[in-house]
């Protein structure tokens, strides 16, 4: 039962599930639980216990706020177990914050033909959050573990709904649809990586449109197209996902 956190913890991790360990570095009088005693709080579940009541509650929201602001280091907390908490013990404790936070780039993948389905089956096998988007029916039949699909009616609600720093490799079917969405993305101008599938001619006409509808010179400089390292070349598809997965890899990696 005391290790019960550990494999907790090892099924978080699996399911890349930040989250901040609890532990009761001290206790003074009367406390609900002894020293030593643990406790794991993810965004949407809590793991344990540290005794409940207004303690308890008190350090799950201190810790979603750790959560919610990626704070990157561990720090210490100190209660009184009074009427100002809401506790009746009367005792003191102090309890240590561990966050747990891997860097887990949220990436959003718009088109499910052959290239979109080796690339999300080679990025799911990385430490990320993948959306996969595509206004076709059908398409997610082969979509790995672990991956959201979307079928939006309008793919730009997905680039709404997109957290900051998020990556968007845009390759659909369809190159007006490219448009629109890369149109989308630069205006919003917090994303961490915006790839587009495509040639260098189809870079220049996008460059000479885009820059019609007000996108300037230094946002279309943030616009990776053709997208994927140029050292791995190739036309196939693995091959082609292979480039751009090694691109996001580098990207994210220097990031962190």
């Amino acid at each position: 039962m005391n290790d019960e956190w550990i494999s907790i913890l090892m099924q978080l991790r699996e399911r890349r599930e930040p989250c901040v360990l609890l532990t009761l570095l001290a206790d003074k009088g009367s406390v609900p639980r002894n020293c030593g005693t643990k406790m794991i709080v993810g965004r949407e579940q809590s793991f344990l216990t540290i005794g409940g009541g207004h303690l308890e509650y008190q350090c799950i929201a201190l810790a979603r706020e750790m959560l919610d602001k990626q704070t990157p280091t561990p720090h210490t907390e100190h209660f009184n177990l009074g009427a100002r908490l809401g506790q009746c013990c009367g005792g003191m404790t102090t309890v240590l914050f561990e966050p747990l936070i891997q860097p887990q780039p949220q990436i959003m993948v718009f088109g499910a033909g052959h290239v979109g389905q080796a690339l999300v089956a080679l990025l799911a096998t990385l430490p990320c959050h993948i959306t996969w988007v595509d206004e076709r029916p059908d398409q997610f039949s082969s979509a790995p573990q672990g991956v959201k699909t979307w079928q939006a009616e309008d793919p730009l609600d997905a680039v709404k709904s997109a957290p900051a720093e998020s990556y968007f490799i845009v390759m659909t079917h369809h190159h007006p649809r490219d448009l629109e969405l890369t149109e989308a993305i630069l205006k919003r101008g917090d994303y961490r990586y915006l790839g587009l599938i495509g040639s260098h001619t189809k870079r220049q006409r996008f460059e000479y449109r885009l820059a019609g509808k007000g996108i300037t010179e230094q946002q279309l400089s943030t616009l990776r197209c053709p997208v994927g390292l140029p050292d791995v070349k190739g036309k196939l598809p693995a091959e082609i996902a292979v480039a751009i997965a090694a691109e996001i890899i580098a990207v994210y990696q220097a990031a962190s």
